[in-house]
């Protein structure tokens, strides 16, 4: 799985349903100006096409088809065991793409889905919705999604019939001054009925380009009488496509934006959103507060009534309740409850588990890296860090343990012992731990 996350078959239907999803994701995407796969460039830490593989488990508990091209092996590895994959060796139009699923799924559902790899935005309610109507147009075998945009982005305008279905897809170089004032363009996502679909995509004409295109199905449809039906999606930033970074860019923002109104609507204080990084999946409990420049990433959960920032972050480490952070990072670090950390409580805190009420001084290091492995270090409860102390792991401080100021600690501290210098000694133990 290439060590991402993917939700596996979130909010399915009540009952099963025959339908396949071929995702598209052959393309090399020249405009990112960049060695990396388009599909691959991280949308909130996470790589793009994952996105769409997540939304394809959603409607749908078949895997997705994953059509793949440019930098196939880098794909698969990234996508894992959550899709099946068709070669699409040469990049000759989305209409050429989908056919290579065709050996693929053909008399496997009775509906195909398309969707494409870097449209990340993209609800699985539109998917189910299209899906639906789909069900519903006995008359035609084709359902599309079309959006209203005042930026039409160069997606081809539709053309609807006196009756409200779609009676063509003008692409914008061959559209009229008239047709351009269309605001109703299409994204390129369509629901198809399979059976159709696979006894059509070889009466796609080729274009002046030499490539086939998916849209010209439409065409074909209507020219046989058949009626092609649209659901239009209510928010236009479900359809952005990436195809540049200022693309990558903007939905960033959308979705950074969606993200802290879910966590806000459920408990959660952000003093400023647009000054707030929460990757997706993250939790969060309710009534903490999140200050400004502040970054939660990874496989992050935050407790309960905790404040964190400004200018903190927190990857991949699970914080308890009642946690106080402040100016700070933590990464890969258990922190219990009621823990206070910060203001500049350390450079560096990794693959650390810190015991409940355990105060953090300012400069401390958890040297966790050997150069070969991690390792880990622990406190247990009520441990008093000194600032700029050095822990050198693997190594444990037991409850109420304390180190001074300097401290570097290469040894397992015990019990209500307090450690000093270079490197750390036992100054004393509390009576409590040795009664005379």
């Amino acid at each position: 799985m290439g060590g991402w996350p993917i939700l596996c078959c979130a909010d399915l239907w009540e009952e099963p349903v025959s339908l396949d999803v071929v995702i598209l994701a052959a393309g090399k995407g020249t405009r990112m100006k960049s060695d990396l796969p388009k599909v691959l460039h991280p949308l909130m830490g996470k790589p793009l096409v994952l996105y769409s593989v997540e939304m394809a488990q959603a409607v749908s508990e078949r895997p997705p088809v994953l059509v793949v091209g440019h930098a196939a092996d880098d794909v698969k590895q990234t996508v894992g065991e959550a899709a099946r994959y068709v070669l699409q060796e040469e990049q000759l139009g989305t209409g050429h793409a989908v056919a290579q699923a065709q050996e693929a799924l053909q008399g496997s559902g009775d509906h195909v889905i398309v969707i494409y790899g870097d449209m990340p935005l993209l609800r699985a309610d539109s998917l189910r919705s299209l899906y639906q109507m789909q069900q519903a147009n006995q008359a035609g075998p084709i359902t599309m999604l079309t959006l209203i945009a005042d930026t039409p982005r160069g997606f081809g305008r539709i053309v609807r019939a006196e009756g409200g279905s779609v009676q063509a897809i003008v692409e914008e170089a061959d559209a009229t001054l008239e047709q351009l004032a269309i605001s109703e363009v299409n994204p390129g996502v369509y629901c198809f009925e399979a059976a159709w679909l696979w006894s059509h995509l070889d009466k796609i004409p080729v274009s002046p380009k030499g490539e086939y295109y998916l849209t010209d199905l439409v065409g074909l449809a209507v020219d046989e009488g058949a009626t092609v039906n649209a659901i239009t999606i209510e928010d236009p930033n479900d359809a952005l496509g990436i195809n540049t970074r200022v693309h990558l860019a903007e939905a960033e923002a959308v979705m950074r934006q969606r993200i802290n109104e879910a966590h806000m609507l459920a408990g959660v204080t952000i003093v400023d959103p647009a000054a707030t990084y929460i990757h997706p999946g993250v939790e969060i409990g309710r009534d903490t507060v999140i200050q400004p420049n502040t970054h939660l990433w990874g496989q992050t959960a935050v407790g309960a009534a905790c404040v964190l920032g400004p200018d903190t972050t927190i990857i991949d480490s699970t914080i308890g309740d009642r946690c106080e952070i402040r100016y700070s990072v933590v990464e890969g670090a258990t922190v219990e409850d009621a823990c206070d950390i910060g203001p500049f409580g350390f450079s560096y805190l990794g693959d650390a588990d810190i015991g409940e009420g355990t105060n953090i001084g300012a400069g401390t290091i958890t040297c966790n890296y050997d150069g070969v492995r991690k390792h880990k270090t622990v406190t247990g409860k009520n441990v008093f860090i000194g600032s700029d102390t050095m822990l050198v792991a693997p190594v444990t401080l037991g409850d109420g343990a304390a180190t001074g100021a300097g401290a570097v600690v290469t040894k397992d501290v015990p019990p209500d012992t307090v450690v000093v210098g270079v490197p750390a000694r036992i100054l004393r133990r509390t009576e409590k731990e040795h009664p005379g």
